[in-house]
């Protein structure tokens, strides 16, 4: 786990993902940097754009990006369908994190909706403080994701490396992921996955979410279980149905482990871990906040309907919250917080923030039959 108490590696709920994989910079899982989560998808070296991918969301060093040659600089994650490589386009030297995922194992492991998901999620959203989507495309192998790459690396790093985050620390990365999670939650998309590994910090210290494979879009209810374990609520391992609290039941659980090192519920097997999150017994270590054990209690509340953030006032009951009574939330959109940690990023392309990868030659990935090119024609 991420530190003084022990927990086992985090997996994921069955239902999957696309991987994480993304954006830094653009990132991985994320922006600024490389995104890199657990599941990221695979990139080859040198891998040259076929005709056709659709642009997103031009910006200066992409506006102008058409098909053409990324070469790769380093693998910065790596996961069950692929990986995700950080490449620059050689015209305009700029840098960007592409994943990219084999379809076989999507199809395999029947991801294709969910991938179609995250793709549909990225398109629609434009926020500081989420990933950003450039290009997609796909050939008879792999599908293909360009986006920011975001050089600060995972939140999980630095709470690995720390073992515990301090109050004000902890408020800063609660704040600017409230303000994503409500951004998201005004266009009915539930993110699903948060945790340390899927929280990117850009060079100047601020947030990026990624890893929208779980992402959806929700006016009702789904009831598809997926997520990571200890990040899971009530409802989702109930299997009644569930919406956008998840989100912030994971958000409780978030604050949790920022400030003591680990998850508020974990055992050795999922179904331990399950037990405990329904049962929601929380023991807090001795030097928390009052306000914060207020705020986390109030999150983690198995009765969705009662749930903080959940209630009428939606986001902003959380908002209100004493714990979060310093924070002039009207600046916290506009990247005005001051970052509690600043990572060491060299230059644009740096990639030292990300677990280091072997550099293996890659066989080439079997190419699928057209009737299973067919389903992602539209990615």
């Amino acid at each position: 786990m991420t530190a003084a108490k022990t927990s086992p590696a985090r997996g994921t709920a069955s239902g999957g993902g696309s991987g994480g994989g993304g954006a830094g910079g653009g990132s991985g899982g994320g922006g600024g940097g490389g995104e890199a989560s657990r599941d990221g998808g695979s990139a080859r070296r040198g891998a040259r754009s076929p005709a056709g991918a659709q642009c997103m969301q031009p910006q200066p060093g992409c506006s102008d990006f058409s098909p053409g040659i990324l070469d790769s600089v380093a693998t910065v994650g790596t996961g069950t369908f692929g990986r995700v490589v950080l490449v620059q386009d050689r015209r305009s030297k700029g840098f960007f994190a592409l994943k990219s995922m084999r379809i076989v194992d999507l199809i395999r492991l029947k991801q294709q909706q969910h991938v179609h998901n995250e793709k549909e999620v990225l398109m629609e959203v434009n926020h500081p403080f989420i990933v950003k989507l450039y290009w997609t495309w796909h050939d008879e192998r792999c599908l293909f994701m360009l986006m920011e790459f975001v050089p600060g690396g995972e939140l999980f790093t630095y709470l690995r490396s720390r073992g515990k985050f301090g109050n004000d620390t902890s408020m800063f990365f609660s704040a600017e992921i409230i303000c994503a999670l409500e951004y998201l939650h005004s266009k009915d998309i539930v993110y699903r996955d948060l945790k340390p590994e899927n929280i990117l910090l850009d060079r100047e210290g601020h947030v990026k979410l990624t890893d929208f494979g779980f992402a959806k879009k929700v006016i009702d209810r789904t009831c598809t279980l997926c997520g990571t374990p200890e990040y899971l609520a009530p409802e989702i391992i109930q299997g009644k149905g569930h919406g956008l609290a998840v989100d912030w039941w994971a958000l409780g659980v978030l604050i949790f482990e920022m400030l003591s090192g680990y998850p508020p519920f974990f055992d050795d097997n999922p179904f331990g871990i399950y037990q405990k999150v329904l049962a929601a017994k929380l023991n807090f270590p001795r030097h928390l906040d009052f306000y914060v054990k207020d705020l986390i209690k109030k999150l983690l509340v198995v009765d969705k309907t009662k749930r903080l953030g959940n209630l009428r006032g939606g986001a902003d009951d959380v908002k209100k919250h004493r714990w979060f009574r310093s924070v002039d939330w009207d600046v916290v959109p506009q990247r005005r917080l001051k970052p509690s940690i600043v990572p060491k990023v060299s230059h644009e392309g740096d990639s030292s923030n990300f677990d280091t990868y072997p550099d293996e030659k890659r066989k080439k990935e079997p190419a699928v039959s057209p009737k299973d090119v067919e389903i992602f024609k539209n990615f």
